[in-house]
C-alpha cells in the first residue's frame, strides 16, 4: 500500500507540473545514453566516491518537444573498494529553456555480488530511497545566471536533534559563459539547514549550515586518437567541511 502511495504522490506532482497535452506532443521518443569517467565522485561539494575514480552511465528518453524526459543515472567505482555506488531515476519537465522541474529518486545500494538491497521497500522509516524535488531557473545563453533550489521530501534524510527527518535543502547560484572553445561555469552551493549534530542530529549535507559547494568547471573537447571527446575539469571547495577537490572527467 505504501508503495502505491509513493507512486501516486510522484504522479500527482508530475500532473501538477505538466500540462495534460504535453505528453502527447511529439510522438517520437528520443533516447540518449552515454557515460562520464571522473577522477573522483564529488556531488554538491561532498566526496561520495572515496578515493576511487568512477564511471557514471546514464540513459534518458525525451518525449518529442514536450519538454518531458525520464532517465536513469548511476555511479560505480572503478578503483579499489566499492565506495559511492549509486543508482538513480529521475523525471524532468522543462516547458521553456530557462525553467526545469525535476523529481529524483536517489538510491545507494551495497554493490557486492550477492547483496540484497531491498530496492522495493518504500516504507517511510525503512526505505533506502531519497526523493527530491528541484527547480532551476536561468542558465541559458541569453540569461547565463542560474538559480537552483532542491529539497528532499520523502525517505532517507537528515535528522534533527529530535530524531525527525528535516527535509534537507540545497540552494545553488551560478553563472555560465562560453569563451572561445571553452565553456565555463562558476557556482556556489549552500546548505541552509542546521542539523544540530552537537545535540544528536544527523546532517545530510554536513554538520552545520553553510557554503558547501564553491568552484569552477571548465568544459572543452580533446582529440584522442581518431575521436574528439568532451572533457571537463572542476576545482571545488567545501568551506563548511574545510575540503578541496580537483576533478577531471571525460564524456563518451
Amino acid at each position: 500500500m505504501k508503495k502505491r502511495i509513493i507512486t501516486l504522490v510522484c504522479f500527482g506532482i508530475i500532473c501538477t507540473l505538466v500540462p495534460i497535452n504535453a505528453i502527447g506532443q511529439g510522438a517520437e521518443k528520443n533516447p540518449t545514453f552515454g557515460a562520464d569517467v571522473v577522477s573522483r565522485y564529488i556531488w554538491r561539494g561532498l566526496n561520495l566516491g572515496s578515493a576511487s575514480p568512477h564511471i557514471q552511465p546514464f540513459m534518458e528518453y525525451s518525449f518529442g518537444e514536450s519538454g518531458l524526459a525520464i532517465g536513469g543515472w548511476a555511479s560505480y567505482s572503478i578503483g579499489l573498494g566499492l565506495a559511492g555506488t549509486e543508482a538513480d531515476l529521475y523525471l524532468t519537465y522543462a516547458p521553456v529553456d530557462w525553467l526545469s522541474l525535476t523529481v529524483s529518486d536517489y538510491f545507494f545500494p551495497a554493490d557486492g555480488a550477492f547483496e540484497r538491497n531491498d530496492y522495493f521497500n518504500y516504507k517511510k522509516d525503512e526505505t533506502g530511497h531519497t526523493f527530491e524535488a528541484m527547480v532551476t531557473l536561468g542558465g541559458t545563453e541569453s540569461f547565463p545566471l542560474y538559480g537552483t533550489f532542491a529539497m528532499n521530501f520523502y525517505g532517507e534524510d537528515g535528522l534533527n536533534e529530535k530524531g525527525e527527518r528535516y527535509n534537507a535543502k540545497y540552494i545553488e547560484l551560478g553563472y555560465n559563459k562560453s569563451i572561445g572553445a571553452n565553456d565555463y561555469s562558476v557556482f556556489m552551493g549552500l546548505a541552509p539547514d542546521n542539523p544540530k549534530t552537537d545535540l544528536g542530529g544527523v546532517g545530510w549535507y554536513g554538520d552545520a549550515a553553510g557554503i558547501i559547494n564553491l568552484g569552477l568547471t571548465v568544459s572543452t573537447t580533446r582529440k584522442v586518437a581518431e575521436f574528439t571527446l568532451p572533457v571537463f575539469s572542476s576545482i571545488i571547495f567545501n568551506p563548511e567541511a574545510g575540503n578541496f577537490y580537483l576533478v577531471l572527467g571525460i564524456s563518451f
